[in-house]
């Protein structure tokens, strides 16, 4: 289905495949790229110019302008495939125009057997 022009990446229809559109290039200063998941929390840097960045990436930094997204809300948002939504931002976080941050997750809180044993007997009654 290519259109014969040696491997460019593009189809008939001038689809442009999804490996073609990211970079991944960005090396963190220690040499080790940042761990991203689908469940981090994405923020962008406003100080940051986006001059010299791809057009994915410069769509993933003005769908972070409003607030914050996860990695799997860009992904949905922009109608990429999670991977290649996760390499851009990945980029974007070693380049410094993305903060990441861990899903917040609060700490389990002890309860009272008395309570929990209460909350069994009452599904068992369902």
């Amino acid at each position: 289905m290519t259109s014969g022009a040696g491997g460019s990446g593009h189809t008939r229809r001038g689809v442009v495949r999804s490996h073609t559109v990211i970079r991944a290039e960005a090396v963190a200063p220690e040499g080790e790229r940042p761990r991203i998941d689908v469940a981090t929390l994405l923020s962008v840097d406003p100080t940051a110019p986006v001059t010299g960045l791809g057009v994915q990436a410069r769509r993933v930094v003005a769908l972070l302008v409003p607030g914050v997204l996860s990695v799997a809300d860009v992904s949905a948002h922009l109608e990429l495939p999670g991977a290649v939504a996760r390499a851009v931002v990945v980029d974007l976080v070693v380049s410094g125009h993305v903060r990441a941050a861990d899903p917040f997750t609060p700490l389990a809180q002890p309860h009272d057997r008395d309570f929990l044993e209460r909350v069994l007997h009452g599904l068992q009654r369902l």
